[in-house]
């Protein structure tokens, strides 16, 4: 799943009591996940004048593989081209991360380039300890830090699935996974809609393959800064339809000056090696 409704503003500003009681990992939702690679055409749904967009499109490719025994192994990128009237530049973000649920570590990757020109690089790693999130950050400086207890990203989506097959409609949650600088988790509301099937109309349910006809649950997922007021916006929004195998499409990306759309143009199901927990 890529990183993030009224409702969701109602909620911010939660005790941290609440992030507490995030529903514990269940390793029969985890070994339901589907390795898969998915492709998303991605275009300019709306902006703002603020935003100096004039025009933006590009393609994002995600690639899920892993198991719970071993880990699970996010590789994503993120390639746009944005016009802003005066000039035209192609971004491009690469990020690798690696999520161990049992031991409880994580570690990612992420490089930003402009016109082929790095631009950054954020790689560390962290481990969910008693006392909370400890980061051991090695770009873009070398230091370490010592967060609140926060879910990992793989972790939170098999909460969404865990709370979605439970009737749970909206919860909350703080999640790190090592996006902008690594330094900082960020607090999340999750709403989720009833269950239901593809409409005839949705163009791109039959580029699902397998799924295309399956069930989903429609998900939007604000992130905030943590420490904001309570009626603060959201600094990033996603939207989008999850499978219960952790297959998502039809995403929206609010990222308050803009907003992306990204319509699943290819899925390929990847042959992922079981392993026996040990």
């Amino acid at each position: 799943m890529v990183r993030s409704s009224l409702a969701a503003l109602l909620l911010a500003g939660v005790s941290s009591s609440a992030y507490a009681a995030a529903p514990a990992t269940s390793a029969a939702i985890a070994t339901g996940l589907v390795a898969h690679r998915a492709v998303y055409d991605l275009e300019l749904k709306d902006a703002s004048e603020r935003s100096g967009i004039a025009g933006m499109f590009g393609r994002m490719v995600y690639e899920f593989d892993g198991n719970y025994c071993t880990g699970f192994t996010t590789s994503f990128r993120f390639v746009t081209r944005i016009d802003t009237g005066d000039a035209v530049r192609v971004s491009d973000q690469q990020t690798k991360t690696f999520e161990n649920l049992r031991d409880r570590k994580f570690t990612f990757d992420t490089k930003s380039f402009t016109d082929d020109q790095l631009d950054k690089e954020v790689n560390g790693a962290a481990e969910d300890l008693a006392e909370g999130v400890k980061v051991d950050l090695k770009q873009p400086a070398s230091k370490e830090l010592q967060l609140a207890a926060s879910r990992f990203p793989t972790e939170h989506m098999l909460d969404v699935i865990q709370n979605a097959k439970e009737g749970k409609r909206i919860f909350e949650a703080r999640v790190f996974d090592g996006s902008d600088d690594g330094d900082k988790a960020l607090a999340t509301t999750t709403v989720v809609g009833k269950q239901t099937v593809p409409a005839a109309e949705e163009a791109d349910s039959g580029n699902a393959g397998a799924f295309s006809k399956a069930a989903f649950w429609p998900v939007t997922i604000s992130y905030f800064n943590e420490n904001t007021k309570s009626d603060a916006l959201p600094v990033y929004r996603m939207s989008f339809k999850l499978y219960e195998n952790g297959i998502t499409r039809d995403l929206t990306m609010d990222y308050g000056d803009f907003v992306l759309s990204g319509k699943l143009s290819k899925l390929e199901l990847l042959d992922a090696k079981a392993a026996p927990c040990k």
